[in-house]
């Protein structure tokens, strides 16, 4: 296996691509953080935080099963760039949010962005291993792995400085330039991101997906792998009090975008600290299932942290694992799946996932004016501990995950 960071400096598609996401989610954030600032402040109500949240994942996770069949059967770069620009027109609809009478404005911009991003995921998930040689997949997975996180860092730290100092305008205007950079990079990739199709097979969508769910429902290792991140996602309804926590603790804007900063680096150190697991099928179930219980052990942590520094490294350290189940179930799916399905199968992942994420955050809307915030935080990592107990219950008997294939059961190398 090489150094994980030389696939960048030896692969100038990849390089392009891994810039691409690192815009792209560094544009997500300056849009996210100062809004669930912005949106309280507007309407007196945490509500419209939580439900930009929710609205940002159910969207996705309920078009994800037509956008991974279309990752699969249309060229991808196509989708990374047209869904950046969908991006960047939908984003200029948040400088009309100026007041709780235009703050339903912000879900619908929220919402037409969520849709790009429907397509985006698992178009960029599919293409990964087309633009590394095999030998350089796991490496590449952990430095793509590391984008999220890293644009967490810095996109909600800067957001929520940004936002405070400037004001959440700027931060969108910020945003619009991101997506068109991303736009731009991703059209500069010189690799096909996908094998060759025969265009017989085109259109037929439905068809296709029902093709996907009966590959995943004939294989245990597959269908545990699309469900370990629903664990994590079933928790996520911890971020819709993070302004709540900043501002309890006199921390405003700034400690919010803290809060999710932290949140980013823990994403970021978990899949590069964790990598050797990588090389190790043995360990990658049983350590699924203790990404999963560290989460909640570190959010249980958070809901009675008396100190601000204190629940930032428990924050630090939930994400930390939850990064790490990202990236683990992401690799092994790329390791037993074929690529004329992985777009689709993928699409049933994140869209699993993305539900869970979707479920909790709605839950926690409902609860947020209600219930002292400690209390959702708890429940939160409880549910995620829960699932992650029932989880290895149920696949421990199963085999380990097989290693990546070798480079003839992959796409010839192309420069």
């Amino acid at each position: 296996m090489p150094t994980a960071f030389s696939v960048l400096t030896r692969n100038r598609d990849f390089r392009r691509l891994f810039a691409a996401e690192l815009v792209v989610f560094g544009a997500d954030w300056f849009v996210m953080v100062p809004l669930l600032v912005l949106l309280p402040e507007l309407t007196g109500s945490g509500a419209w935080g939580a439900l930009v949240l929710a609205a940002d994942t159910g969207i996705i996770a309920l078009l994800l099963p037509y956008t991974g069949t279309v990752a699969d059967r249309v060229d991808r770069r196509k989708i990374l760039v047209l869904a950046n620009l969908a991006a960047f027109v939908s984003v200029l609809l948040l400088f009309a949010v100026r007041s709780a009478a235009t703050a339903p404005l912000a879900l619908v911009a929220v919402g037409a962005i969520a849709v790009s991003k429907a397509f985006y995921s698992p178009a960029a998930s599919a293409a990964l291993p087309n633009v590394v040689d095999p030998a350089d997949l796991a490496a590449a997975n952990t430095v793509a792995g590391s984008a999220w996180g890293t644009m967490t860092v810095v996109g909600a730290s800067l957001g929520g400085v940004v936002s405070s100092v400037f004001s959440p305008y700027v931060c969108f205007g910020v945003t619009a330039v991101l997506l068109l950079t991303g736009t731009v990079l991703t059209a500069l990739i010189r690799r096909p991101l996908q094998a060759a199709q025969g265009g017989a097979e085109k259109g037929q969508s439905l068809r296709a997906m029902f093709e996907a769910l009966r590959y995943i429902a004939a294989r245990p290792r597959v269908r545990a792998l699309v469900t370990v991140k629903s664990a994590v996602g079933l928790g996520n309804g911890v971020l819709t009090v993070f302004p709540l926590i900043a501002a309890a603790h006199g921390a405003g804007a700034i400690g919010a975008g803290l809060l999710f900063a932290l949140r980013g680096a823990g994403a970021l150190v978990g899949p590069l600290v964790m990598r050797p697991v990588l090389n190790r099928p043995a360990w990658l179930l049983p350590g699924l299932a203790l990404s999963m219980g560290l989460y909640g052990v570190g959010y249980l942590g958070v809901a009675f942290a008396p100190w601000f520094p204190l629940v930032l490294a428990l924050v630090f350290v939930a994400h930390f694992a939850g990064g790490t189940n990202w990236v683990l179930s992401n690799f092994a799916l790329q390791a037993e799946i074929p690529d004329e399905l992985r777009g689709r199968i993928f699409a049933v992942d994140m869209m699993l996932a993305t539900l869970a994420i979707a479920i909790s955050q709605l839950g926690a809307s409902v609860f947020i004016d209600r219930v002292d915030s400690r209390i959702i935080l708890a429940t939160c990592a409880l549910i995620t501990l829960s699932y992650a107990v029932g989880w290895r219950i149920a696949t421990r008997r199963l085999a380990p995950v097989a290693p990546a294939p070798e480079a003839s059961d992959r796409p010839a190398p192309r420069e």
